[in-house]
């Protein structure tokens, strides 16, 4: 599979990276890919956790996946931001991107 967005200061809680099944076999142009994941605030003013999710695909003219920028949300604890997280990943789902490269 592919590496999600670099962030060696990242404080992951979970992440994924979800792809549709056989995305390998289609032209490159068609890759597609989605990150979601929780990560704990780092701000000791707000503190909680951020579900984030972003998009790549292939880029021809730089002949590599590109990361878009990400959506966040933040919620004050770590079960609203995992219900935030199911609710996004079930969207992602009905639009077919269900093969997972897991990391809890």
């Amino acid at each position: 599979m592919m590496e999600a967005m670099p962030n060696e200061q990242r404080k992951l809680v979970m992440q994924e990276v979800l792809s549709k099944p056989g995305y390998e076999e289609l032209p490159r142009s068609e890759w597609e890919f989605h990150e979601l994941c929780i990560e704990e605030s780092e701000d000791v003013y707000r503190p909680g956790f951020i579900v984030k999710q972003a998009h790549a695909r292939w880029i021809e003219i730089d002949r590599q996946i590109m990361w878009e920028d990400p959506e966040t949300e933040q919620w004050p604890t770590l079960k609203a931001a995992k219900e935030k997280y199911e609710e996004r990943r079930e969207v992602l789902a009905g639009k077919g991107f269900v093969h997972s490269d897991m990391d809890f």
